[in-house]
């Protein structure tokens, strides 16, 4: 049996003065021996409360039988004999009021299932195979980041339509992400929270993997196992607010503790939700000690910090706030709080991710602290708006709207930037992405394919949330799972198959993702030719000079000869056409991919191409002489280009399975 840390004067002012970053390991039920006998000791943080007691299973809930001890620095604690691994257990906290509330634990490490609110103790044995991949891992700014984002309760369920076991869903998920090819997943609402309706973004244990899908040692496999697959797992964290609920962390002992006392700072009224005071030690600690559980203790690779702008800034979707010192709106706290995590998390989890939802033009968000705040990447909100209201026009207008795929150049490079089409797209009336499109069903499919393929030619990470991968037609519902049988369908599964060579091309040339933060990752063939309203661009690895060229054509209007100018001679060659067969399109040939004498558009080369309606081409270049001068293009001389056409006879692997009994197919129907 591990001994906790003990409940002792110097690391309890450690906890109280913001410098002990694991307070879960001092708070919390730890089993332990005193006195010869086995027990538990519980501990809790209530300054205000006037008398606090446990209570659970090992004293029939009797309030009177085991009265905590005030500690210093406003902790209590006490040990129970007899208690143990799986008894239930809350905190009976008496405020200044003179009224007791149950409260579960904030550092509990389990929780009973909704609608039941109690904490349970837990010894975890779970045995981690993982040591190779946590060595090794890499997640950095020139590496291929591809995130399928998925809530665990409805992408599947089981025959009874009720929640599967986090063992069970770990085999399926890695079975269809790495057939997909995603470097990585990213899990909405794993952390306990009490309705099911919040996502998961209404939190009470900040410490435990929710109990809808098992217990933490499950969890646990379900981690070890993706990495086992090669697979990155990074979850929500959302210590921006928390729920009102009562046995939560509300008004913990008896008024505000974990919230800020004035609502102008203390209170969502969007959400009906609490903000932290992220000016009080233990709250930061707290946080920052949910931060550091998830990626030491369960070997999470990474974490999205939710909603970042509204903890930076004061006057968040609200007209009454209070001003900084400096009469700003700025939540210097708050900024000052991400900056501590960003850096313990940096020195103390090598190879781990935190990532910044954040909406703004808040400057230095991916800057190193303490002169930014220190994330790894930050959601591309601004492209996101952007491509969408481009992709949503009908494509007669879209040449009025034609920068709305270029401005995101200008800014690509101030930040470290994520290309997130999240579940926040695909919801609240929203619609699908596919339903975005305009047109009929064909034309809804083919922009969307083109759509997919801007963005994965596009300098930043990718993210995509679960269902789109196969053009889902309705919004999502977080109540049931996902509509898997439109993947027999001809024109969905097509979709899927697109995003799978998307993602086998992303991590295959690192023209695609190596210049992803540089300048040289994208060069611009052709950014003006509004009133066809195409694209031309290469996409660059910095390193070696080696380059794909990206044709878009976003009208229904077909498109023979179209004239690109290109640096550089020879025959081309088709990596990826939208409009191939298999991806449900009608397969438009290409008559002659040789380029001409006589230059184009600032290239030294022309050279002609037919884009299909609403259709994007990846071009692989002919290798090119050492001699070849690209500087037109804005890269030095580099060797011959080590692109290569796609690979033939793509297959299903035995094994993968989106729903029991099927398969994933490569034939059309």
């Amino acid at each position: 049996m591990n001994e906790p840390l003990p409940l002792s004067h110097d690391l309890l002012q450690k906890l109280a003065t913001a410098d002990l970053v694991r307070p879960d390991q001092l708070l919390g039920a730890h089993l332990m021996t005193q006195g010869g006998a086995d027990g538990v000791r519980f501990a809790v943080w209530a300054p205000n409360a006037q008398h606090v007691s446990v209570v659970g299973d090992f004293n029939c809930w009797n309030g009177l039988e085991h009265p905590m001890e005030r500690l210093d620095f406003g902790f209590w604690g006490v040990f129970v004999p007899g208690a143990g691994a799986g008894h239930a257990y809350k905190y009976n906290v008496t405020g200044q009021n003179g009224q007791t509330v149950q409260k579960a634990d904030p550092y509990m490490a389990r929780a009973e299932l909704r609608p039941a609110t109690a904490s349970i103790v837990w010894q975890s044995n779970y045995v981690w195979h993982d040591e190779e991949w946590m060595a090794e891992r890499d997640q950095g700014e020139g590496t291929p980041i591809s995130i399928y984002e998925l809530h665990l309760g409805s992408w599947a369920r089981g025959l009874d339509n009720w929640f599967m076991n986090y063992r069970d869903l770990a085999h399926r998920l890695a079975d269809y992400v790495t057939w997909l090819g995603y470097t990585s997943v990213e899990l909405m609402g794993v952390m306990e929270h009490p309705f099911d309706g919040s996502w998961g973004y209404q939190v009470t244990g900040y410490y435990a993997p929710t109990a809808r899908f098992g217990t933490p040692d499950d969890f646990k496999y379900f981690v070890d196992h993706l990495h086992s697959r090669g697979i990155a797992v990074l979850l929500d964290w959302v210590p921006g607010h928390f729920p009102t609920d009562e046995h939560g962390l509300a008004h913990f002992d008896g008024g505000p503790l974990y919230e800020y006392a004035d609502p102008r700072r203390g209170y969502h009224y969007d959400w009906n939700t609490y903000i932290f005071d992220y000016g009080r030690s233990e709250v930061v600690m707290f946080l920052i000690g949910s931060a550091l559980r998830w990626l030491e203790e369960y070997h999470i690779d990474g974490l999205r910090v939710d909603a970042v702008a509204s903890m930076l800034y004061l006057d968040f979707s609200r007209t009454d706030w209070i001003p900084n010192v400096y009469g700003g709106n700025e939540n210097l706290e708050a900024a000052a709080f991400l900056k501590r995590l960003n850096e313990v998390v940096a020195h103390r989890v090598p190879g781990a991710v935190i990532i910044a939802e954040e909406s703004t033009n808040y400057a230095g968000v991916t800057t190193p602290a303490p002169y930014g705040l220190g994330f790894s990447y930050k959601w591309a909100m601004g492209w996101m708006n952007d491509s969408l209201a481009y992709v949503e026009k009908d494509p007669i207008f879209r040449q009025y709207e034609h920068h709305k795929l270029t401005f995101y150049n200008v800014y690509r490079n101030t930040e470290k930037f994520v290309l997130a089409l999240s579940h926040d797209e695909v919801v609240h009336g929203k619609g699908s992405l596919l339903r975005k499109m305009p047109g009929d069903q064909y034309a809804q499919m083919a922009g969307l394919r083109t759509f997919y393929t801007y963005m994965w030619t596009t300098p930043g990470k990718k993210l995509l949330f679960m269902g789109q991968e196969f053009a889902q037609g309705t919004e999502w519902n977080f109540d049931a799972e996902l509509p898997w049988y439109l993947t027999d369908l001809r024109d969905h599964r097509g979709v899927m198959l697109l995003i799978r060579d998307l993602n086998r091309l992303y991590r295959q040339y690192p023209a695609l993702h190596a210049g992803d933060h540089t300048e040289a990752g994208l060069s611009w063939l052709n950014a003006d030719d509004a009133g066809a309203s195409t694209y031309s661009y290469l996409r660059r690895d910095p390193a070696s000079g080696d380059w794909l060229l990206i044709v878009l054509n976003m009208t229904p209007v077909f498109r023979q000869g179209y004239t690109l100018g290109v640096p550089q001679a020879g025959e081309y060659s088709v990596l990826l056409s939208t409009d191939a067969g298999e991806y449900g399109g009608f397969g438009t040939q290409q008559a002659d991919l040789r380029t001409q004498d006589g230059g184009a558009y600032g290239q030294p080369y022309r050279l002609l191409v037919n884009l299909a309606p609403n259709s994007a081409l990846i071009l692989a270049p002919p290798p090119r002489p050492v001699a070849s001068d690209i500087s037109t293009v804005g890269a030095a001389e580099s060797p011959a280009s080590s692109s290569k056409p796609r690979a033939k006879g793509k297959k299903t692997p035995a094994g993968v399975s989106m729903k029991p009994g099927k398969q994933p197919s490569d034939e059309t129907a």
